[in-house]
C-alpha cells in the first residue's frame, strides 16, 4: 500500500490536508473511512479473457447503456439479462456483481444506483466535484478518469469561477503535470462534497479526452439508501 499526501495552500478557507490511498489489495477500499483520503484506489488487473470479451463488445459497435438500481441479490441476474447477446455477458456481470456486493457491504447499503455505459465522447469534460457522499468509478476498457491532487487545486476556479475559460487557462491547476489519471480497471472510491467532514475537499476529476476512435466502458456506483 502507498499513499500520496497533499495539502491545499490556495485559500485559508479550504486548508484541509488530503491524501490518495492506493494499493493492490481490495481491503484498501476500507481506507475510505479514514479522514485524510478523498480517494481510495484498488489497483486491480482484469482477467485476460474478460478484457478480450469487452474489447469484442466495443468492436461490435452496439452501445451499452444500463442505468438501474440493483441489490447484491439481483445484480447478477439483472446485469446478465441486460448484457445478453454479448460473449462477455456472464464474466462481466459476475465482475460487476462483486463490486456491487463490496460497495453495499462497505457502506451498509441495501441497493446501489448503477450506470454502465459505452462512451465515445467525454461525459464530464470539465474538472468538477460530485455533490454525493462517495462514488465508485472504474473503467473496464479505454482511458481512465483524470483527477487533480487536492494541493494543486484553486477551488475558486471550479464551475462559474472559471469565468468562461478552459480548465487549462482558468488557473484551476498550476501545470499540465498536475493532472493524474486512473489506470484502466482501477476501482476508485471518490469522496464527494456530501461526505461528512469533506466539504471543500471533494475529489476534483473529469472524463478523459477522447481520440477519434477511442471508446470507453465506464461503470459508476452511487448511494441510493
Amino acid at each position: 500500500m502507498s499513499a500520496s499526501e497533499y495539502s491545499n495552500q490556495h485559500d485559508s478557507q479550504y486548508v484541509k490536508r488530503r491524501i490518495i490511498s492506493q494499493g493492490s489489495d481490495p481491503q484498501i477500499l476500507t481506507n475510505i473511512y479514514q479522514e485524510l483520503p478523498n480517494m481510495v484506489i484498488w489497483q486491480r488487473t482484469l482477467p485476460a479473457t474478460l478484457t478480450a470479451g469487452i474489447n469484442d463488445l466495443l468492436l461490435s459497435d452496439k452501445p451499452v447503456k444500463i442505468v438501474t438500481a440493483l441489490t447484491p441479490k439481483n445484480a447478477l441476474f439483472e446485469l446478465h439479462h441486460e448484457l445478453k447477446g454479448f460473449a462477455c455477458a456472464k464474466a462481466l456481470s459476475e465482475n460487476i456483481t462483486l463490486l456491487v456486493d463490496m460497495f453495499c457491504c462497505l457502506f451498509e447499503l441495501k441497493r446501489v444506483g448503477l450506470r454502465l455505459t459505452t462512451l465515445k465522447d467525454a461525459m464530464c469534460p470539465r474538472f468538477h466535484v460530485d455533490r454525493v457522499p462517495c462514488r465508485l468509478v472504474t473503467t473496464y476498457a479505454g482511458t481512465g478518469t483524470q483527477w487533480l491532487p487536492h494541493s494543486t487545486v484553486d477551488r475558486s476556479k471550479l464551475g462559474t469561477g472559471n469565468q468562461g475559460l478552459t480548465d487549462e487557462l482558468s488557473g484551476l491547476y498550476p501545470h499540465p503535470n498536475s493532472i493524474n489519471q486512473l489506470a484502466c480497471a482501477d476501482v476508485a472510491l471518490m469522496k464527494g462534497e456530501s461526505w461528512q467532514g469533506n466539504e471543500n475537499a471533494g475529489l476534483v476529476h473529469r472524463s478523459p479526452c477522447h481520440g477519434v476512435n477511442d471508446q470507453r466502458l465506464l461503470l459508476t456506483l452511487d448511494f441510493l439508501d
